[in-house]
């Protein structure tokens, strides 16, 4: 198996193609996967994250921690986990200064994390129930893509979104999502190990 660096137009087709969100995320660095046949298999994305906030949230400054946000890959490929413990490989060595990599599970979509679990992340527990942004003309829609739509200068609120953009347009609320990290700095490992939780399981597989 070989990663490369991935083009916008892989990404794009992965992403659209092979990913349940149909979104393309806002990406730093991105890998593209090939087999031992030498077929493309999709892309391993990662991003800045949502901000500073979240690189606070792990003590940690902007440009220490990322987000593996995609895993956008079409089935061709001989270990889902082998190919994202060797992008995290390259990850590390093309960002000397990165200390941690966090992603999630969408519990929304029955996810429980098989892929974080196999490369040996460390489980810390399930975000809570929060706004993911709004359905309207048959689609959902993220807060970002909205507010793009709304005219310039004018507050997102259900209120808003039914005025300019569809009048049956509803708010839709994720049920939350399982968090994992991989920690690259040995001396954030122990505070982290200190969090870890039991890897969730999916009850109804015996």
């Amino acid at each position: 198996m070989i990663l490369k660096k991935a083009s916008y137009k892989a990404i794009k087709y992965a992403c659209m193609k092979f990913h349940y969100a149909k979104r393309i995320p806002v990406c730093r660095i991105s890998y593209s996967v090939f087999n031992n046949k030498g077929e493309w298999c999709g892309v391993i994305c990662y991003g800045s994250g949502a901000g500073s906030t979240v690189a606070q949230g792990y003590g940690l400054r902007q440009g220490q921690c990322c987000e593996l946000v995609r895993v956008a890959l079409n089935g061709k490929q001989e270990q889902t986990s082998k190919a994202v413990a060797i992008s995290l490989k390259l990850l590390k060595k093309s960002s000397p200064l990165l200390q941690l990599v966090y992603s999630y599970a969408d519990i929304d979509q029955k996810h429980y994390g098989t892929i974080y679990q196999a490369t040996n992340w460390i489980y810390i527990g399930s975000l809570d129930r929060y706004f993911a942004g709004y359905e309207f003309n048959e689609k959902k829609w993220h807060p970002r893509s909205v507010s793009e739509k709304l005219p310039k200068g004018i507050k997102m609120n259900i209120d808003n979104v039914k005025k300019y953009l569809d009048r049956n347009a509803k708010e839709i609320y994720s049920e939350g999502k399982r968090r994992y990290v991989k920690v690259f700095n040995k001396k954030l490992l122990s505070k982290f190990m200190a969090l870890k939780k039991p890897y969730p399981k999916n009850a109804s597989i015996a």
